[in-house]
C-alpha cells in the first residue's frame, strides 16, 4: 500500500474534556446522582406515597449503576413522580437537576438546583453543583463565592475545599492548591478530587513521581472512577511506558464506557502504531458523545484513509471543513489523498498552501515539517505534466507537418511521371487532348504527308509561295 504520511490535530486540546493534564480549563464533573440524596429527612414532612416512590427511583438507579447503562428519560420520569406526590421533596428536586444536567439541559438543571436549595437551604450538594456550573461556564469569581458560601456554613465541608483547590490550580497557585487539597484529606481520607487536584498540580510542575504515587493511591481507594485510570495512564505514557498506558486506558472504559478521554488516548494510540480499524473503532465512539468535533472526524477520515477507502475518508474532511474551516490538518490530509491517490497534484499544492498560511505561514513552521517536502514533490509532477503536455503538442504539431509535406511531395512526383495527381480532372472517355507528335524516321527525315483519301480533292497550291529557305515576305494578295 503506498504509504502516506498522517497529520492530526491534538484531539484532547479540542475536547477540553476531564483528561488530568490537559492544558484546557479543567471540567469539574456535577456531584453525581450515582450519589443520589439519602431519603428525606428534617423538619418538613414528606408524604409516605412520595418517600416510596423516592426509594423506588433510587433503586431503579442503583440497578442501572451496576449494569452500567443509565437510562435517564426512565430515572427522570420516576423522581418527577415523588416529587409531584410532595412538592417539598427538595432531594427529588435535586436528582432532576442531576438528570438535566446528563442529558444536556444546563438551564433546567440550574434552575432544579435553585429549587431545592429553596425548599431544603442545607442541602450542600446543590450548592455545590451550582457552584461547578458556574466553574465550568467561566464565572470563577460566581463559583468561589459560592464554595465560600457552603464552607461558612460546613466548616468541616472536604468537596468544596478541594474545587476551591482546583480553581487556585489553574490560577497557578500551587501553594495553595495543595494547601486547600490537604485540608479536605484531613476532613476526609476519601475524597478523591482533592486526590485529583493534586496529581495534576504535580504534574503542572513535571513531577511525574509524586504525581505517580498520589494516583496510583487514589485508584487503590476508588477503581472505579475512570478519571483516575486515565491519570495513571496519561503518567505512564510521560513515562514512556506506552503499553502500561493503554491499559490503564482500558480500565477507564470498564469503568465508564462512554468515558471519551480514554477512547481519544486510545485513538492516538491506534493510529501512531498504524492500527486503522482500531482507530476507527475509538474515534466513532467519540463521535457518539460529540458529532460536531472537527477534530474527531479529521481523524477518523485518517483511519478509513489507512484502509484504503479513499473517498469516505474526503467526506470526513469535508464535513470537519463545515464544522471547523480553520483547522489546517483538514486541508493537509485532503491534499495528501489528491496528491497521491486522485491523481491531482496541482489541486494538492493549493491545500498545502491553504495549510501553510492557516499554520502561520513558512516562518511558523520548522523547515524540515513534511509539508514542504509533500509540496515539492507535488509541484515536481505539476511541471512534469506541463512538460509532457506541450511535448505531446509538439509531436502533433510534427506529424501534421509531415503529413503535409508527404502529399506535398506525392503530387509533384505524379506531375512528373504524368500522371493526374489525387483530385486533379480526369478528360472524358474517347477524347485525345493531348497534341501528336510526328513521328520520325531514322535517318531524322519525316515521313512524307498523308495522301488524301480517295474521291477527296486535294487542297489547291498557294500561288507565288515563297521559297521553303526564304525569309523575305511575300507581296502576294490573297
Amino acid at each position: 500500500m503506498n504509504r502516506m504520511h498522517p497529520f492530526r490535530p491534538l484531539l484532547l486540546a479540542t475536547l477540553a474534556l476531564t483528561a488530568v493534564g490537559c492544558s484546557t480549563t479543567q471540567a469539574v464533573a456535577p456531584t453525581p446522582v450515582a450519589k443520589p440524596v439519602a431519603a428525606p429527612t428534617g423538619p418538613v414532612s414528606i408524604s409516605n406515597r412520595a418517600m416510596l416512590l423516592f426509594d423506588d427511583a433510587v433503586k431503579s438507579f442503583d440497578a442501572q449503576k451496576k449494569a452500567k447503562a443509565f437510562d435517564y428519560p426512565s430515572l427522570d420520569r420516576k423522581f418527577r413522580a415523588a416529587l409531584e406526590a410532595d412538592q417539598n421533596l427538595a432531594e427529588a428536586e435535586y436528582n432532576l437537576g442531576v438528570i438535566a444536567e446528563r442529558m444536556g439541559k444546563p438551564d433546567e438543571a440550574k434552575a432544579r438546583y435553585a429549587a431545592a436549595l429553596t425548599k431544603k437551604p442545607s442541602l450542600r450538594q446543590a450548592s455545590d453543583n451550582l457552584a461547578i456550573m458556574k466553574q465550568n461556564g467561566g464565572d470563577v469569581a460566581g463559583a468561589v463565592a459560592l464554595y465560600q458560601d457552603v464552607l461558612t456554613r460546613y466548616p468541616d465541608d472536604a468537596g468544596s475545599r478541594a474545587r476551591l483547590a482546583e480553581i487556585y490550580r489553574q490560577n497557578n497557585d500551587h501553594d495553595k492548591a495543595m494547601e486547600l487539597s490537604r485540608a479536605a484529606l484531613m476532613r476526609d481520607p476519601m475524597n478523591t478530587n482533592a486526590l485529583k487536584v493534586m496529581i495534576r498540580s504535580y504534574l503542572d510542575r513535571k513531577q511525574l513521581a509524586m504525581a505517580k504515587l498520589v494516583a496510583l493511591r487514589a485508584v487503590k481507594l476508588d477503581g472505579t472512577d475512570p478519571e483516575l485510570h486515565q491519570a495513571v495512564g496519561l503518567i505512564l505514557l510521560k513515562e514512556g511506558d506506552t503499553e502500561g498506558a493503554r491499559l490503564q486506558f482500558k480500565s477507564a472504559l470498564e469503568a465508564k464506557a462512554d468515558y471519551v478521554p480514554a477512547h481519544v488516548e486510545l485513538a492516538q494510540l491506534a493510529l501512531n502504531a498504524e492500527d486503522f480499524p482500531g482507530a476507527e473503532e475509538h474515534l466513532r465512539r467519540i463521535l457518539q458523545a460529540d458529532g460536531k468535533n472537527a477534530a474527531a472526524h479529521v481523524d477518523l477520515g485518517i483511519a478509513l484513509k489507512g484502509q484504503g477507502q479513499y473517498d469516505k475518508a474526503m467526506q470526513e474532511y469535508d464535513e470537519a471543513e463545515k464544522l471547523n474551516p480553520d483547522l489546517g490538518a483538514t486541508y493537509l490530509n485532503r491534499g495528501i489523498i489528491l496528491h497521491k491517490v486522485k491523481d491531482a497534484p496541482e489541486r494538492a499544492v493549493e491545500l498545502y498552501k491553504k495549510y501553510v498560511a492557516l499554520a502561520g505561514g513558512e516562518v511558523a513552521l520548522h523547515a524540515e515539517a513534511p509539508v514542504f517536502g509533500l509540496m515539492r514533490e507535488a509541484e515536481s509532477i505539476v511541471q512534469a505534466k506541463r512538460e509532457a503536455k506541450a511535448a505531446e503538442d509538439q509531436a502533433k504539431q510534427m506529424e501534421a507537418l509531415q503529413a503535409q509535406q508527404q502529399a506535398a511531395m506525392k503530387a509533384e512526383e505524379a506531375k512528373q511521371k504524368g500522371t493526374t495527381p489525387p483530385g486533379a480532372a480526369t478528360p472524358a472517355s474517347g477524347t485525345n487532348t493531348a497534341p501528336q507528335a510526328t513521328p520520325v524516321s531514322a535517318t531524322g527525315a519525316q515521313p512524307p504527308a498523308a495522301t488524301p483519301a480517295a474521291g477527296k480533292q486535294a487542297a489547291p497550291a498557294q500561288k507565288n509561295a515563297a521559297p521553303a529557305d526564304s525569309e523575305e515576305p511575300t507581296d502576294d494578295l490573297l
